[in-house]
């Protein structure tokens, strides 16, 4: 399951790569090649498709980026600070008992 998420998050990282490097910043990207036919309307549609992509391959990158967080997460118990590595003398004394 593991392999399979990760191969799942590198497709999107490309795909998401791909959508980012056809987009233009000034907000030509692919309709700049179809200047003549702008009087169309496929130009305003091509553009927001290239936006929906990225936001949905962002949104779907950030659950699998979570979900494969969750999956590979550390099992072990013995998780925190190792006390071995603090000094004696930041270690706090215990409470004297009455």
């Amino acid at each position: 399951m593991g392999y399979f998420l990760m191969a799942v998050i590198l497709v999107v990282c490309f795909l998401l790569g791909a959508v980012i490097l056809v987009q233009n910043p000034k907000g030509g990207g692919l309709a700049t090649g179809f200047q003549g036919a702008s009087q169309f309307g496929g130009v305003q549609k091509t553009t927001d498709f290239l936006v929906k992509a990225t936001w949905y391959l962002t949104g779907a990158l950030f659950v699998l980026c979570i979900t494969a967080g969750i999956f590979f997460g550390n099992m072990n118990e013995d998780v925190g600070i190792d006390e071995s590595m603090i000094p004696a003398s930041s270690i706090p004394a215990a409470p004297i008992s009455e």
